[in-house]
């Protein structure tokens, strides 16, 4: 993972509507954080934003493709964030759009592990 801070100032601008963001670098990319939660993550200039089962569909239709790494055993791993639409990447309302939306999955993650513990 990579990250740059430029980039990182390109997405501050783009989902300057969720409020007050901060990024945090983490494995040489960074996560992005809103209202507590970190709801997308920034790596080679791409941001990947957190789905759940309801968000993750409607992200495939859009384009985006699912966050997947290799193991050492060979295997594929797959992860619950999703890239920003390329149609949202020139649009930042629908960036804002999608951001808000993987926001809300961030916040009811949270949420829920909260009522759990």
């Amino acid at each position: 993972m990579a990250y740059d801070a430029d980039f990182g100032e390109w997405v501050r601008e783009h989902f300057e509507g969720l409020g007050p963001l901060e990024i945090k670098r983490m494995f040489g990319g960074a996560g992005v954080y809103a209202s507590g939660v970190m709801f997308a993550l920034l790596d080679d200039g791409v941001v990947w934003l957190k789905a759940d089962q309801a968000l993750a569909p409607a992200l495939r239709e859009a384009g985006s493709r699912q966050f997947t790494y290799p193991t050492k055993d060979g295997r594929t791993m797959s992860m619950g964030y999703w890239t920003l639409p390329d149609s949202a990447l020139d649009d930042p309302d629908e960036a804002l759009a999608w951001a808000r939306r993987s926001l809300e999955v961030a916040l009811r993650t949270a949420a829920s592990r909260r009522t759990r513990a």
